[in-house]
């Protein structure tokens, strides 16, 4: 009663609504800039069970506007720091971290556990996954995206409501939208945007009026100036979901959206002839690699240090978990670089062929 008195006294929570939301359970996808301010204010509100699914690490670039974390937390996965910060903020809730990638092969098994899902993914094959997998479930979404200045939210699949594909029916051109380490973000949009996901996320549960279904805010941090645009849905985009419900393991949302990446294994890469090794993990990660022809450059550098990269050399990237590698193979490919590979594993597969310090 006392921890949550603030929202008991409100007319339209009281104890029921409470308990309501004490009951519900949230999966969050993603506890970056958006995920950390949205998780915790489900958090402190007393959501009853929190879901974190999160397969990175926490990096010095992410501290500007990634609130749950500190100097701390740099090398530990997102959602295990996330899950040690939000036990302390309120021990009362169950939290439960997934340091996992999301795929088709574990989406629908997720999805199905959880009463709804917040989508702070910042990548349009993830979205698209989360997409469909919350329509097989019949879950809604929460949504928001950030851009520099600018940030988009909306609810999706909310009660018979449009889904993602309703609004974005076929992917960007692969590489024609920048994230935000080549263009930047202003630090507190992400918490403008996360946190008004979680305000989405407890109306839906409170059963209040006017969730934002069917439209979406747009949000101008620059001049505090906000509009709306509406959403209509597509049947025939939701039946085309719904009738691959068979297929949905073996769809590649990745080749989907033009994001197919070349990747290595550490033993095919330890084999070829002039090549250059590059880490693209922050300098204070571990496990510390030390390779011949070997050099570290952080993903959000990457574009300063294009010079480095040969057309005649085989290049193989790296990072913690095999992710960041792609993004980096991906930024190298747009600039015509070629002969480039992610390497699968990340740093640890290259133990057997390496002096690796923990």
């Amino acid at each position: 009663m006392s921890r949550y008195s603030r929202h008991i006294v409100l007319e339209e929570i009281g104890p029921l609504g409470q308990q309501k939301l004490a009951r519900a359970k949230v999966l969050v996808i993603g506890a970056g800039g958006l995920g950390c301010p949205a998780l915790q204010y489900l958090a402190a509100a007393g959501i009853g069970t929190i879901g974190i699914v999160d397969f990175d690490v926490v990096e010095e670039s992410n501290l500007q506007r990634q609130i749950l974390f500190g100097a701390s937390s740099l090398g530990t996965n997102k959602a295990i720091a996330a899950k040690t910060r939000l036990e302390d903020l309120n021990p009362l809730i169950n939290i439960v971290a997934f340091a996992e990638k999301l795929t088709p092969h574990n989406a629908l098994d997720l999805f199905a556990t959880f009463d709804l899902i917040i989508d702070g993914t910042d990548n349009f094959a993830t979205r698209y996954l989360i997409n469909d997998a919350a329509i097989l479930t019949d879950k809604p979404v929460v949504f928001g995206a950030i851009y520099k200045f600018e940030g988009q939210l909306t609810v999706f699949n909310y009660k018979g409501g449009p889904s993602y594909r309703c609004l974005f029916a076929t992917p960007p051109k692969a590489g024609s939208v920048a994230n935000c380490s080549e263009v930047g973000v202003l630090g507190v949009l992400p918490g403008i945007i996360g946190s008004m996901q979680a305000n989405e996320a407890i109306k839906i549960i409170l059963e209040l009026d006017q969730v934002l279904s069917g439209k979406m805010l747009c949000y101008d941090a620059k001049t505090t100036e906000s509009h709306h645009l509406k959403i209509v849905k597509s049947e025939s985009e939701i039946e085309t979901v719904l009738a691959r419900k068979h297929k949905f393991t073996a769809f590649d949302y990745e080749a989907f959206c033009g994001l197919t990446i070349p990747e290595i294994s550490a033993a095919a890469a330890v084999q070829l002839k002039n090549v250059l090794f590059v880490d693209v993990r922050e300098l204070t990660e571990k496990p510390e690699v030390t390779l011949p022809n070997c050099v570290q450059i952080p993903l959000g550098d990457l574009n300063n240090h294009l010079s480095k990269f040969k057309a005649d050399q085989h290049s193989v990237l790296f990072c913690q978990t095999g992710v960041r590698s792609k993004l980096a193979v991906q930024q190298l490919i747009e600039h015509k670089i070629e002969k480039c590979f992610s390497l699968i594993g990340g740093a640890e597969s290259l133990l057997n062929y390496t002096t690796i310090t923990k």
